[in-house]
């Protein structure tokens, strides 16, 4: 299987609860994170349930939690919680 391929896949999921709690503690430890999720997100729906995945930089070991919807785009945008700190869509 190719990376981009197993990248793809869910790693897990979270409760709503978890999800929210770990987005939040990604935005307060990271500096200009909050601005940028205000203006590049719309508010997730209700979902009991939530996706995670491994994050896809090298050498991170942290995993992707859903932070919203992406503005005019059809994706969801995700934070990671380890060293890197990026963002990405999925």
């Amino acid at each position: 299987m190719t990376s981009n391929i197993g990248q793809s896949y869910p790693y897990s999921s979270e409760t709503e609860s978890q999800r929210a709690a770990a987005v939040a503690a990604v935005v307060e430890a990271r500096d200009g994170l909050k601005d940028k999720l205000a203006a590049e997100t719309t508010p997730l729906d209700e979902n009991p349930r939530w996706w995670m995945w491994k994050c896809p930089t090298p050498g991170c070991r942290g995993l992707l939690h859903a932070a919203g919807y992406a503005h005019d785009l059809h994706a969801l945008y995700v934070v990671c919680d380890g060293t890197c700190g990026k963002t990405f869509l999925r």
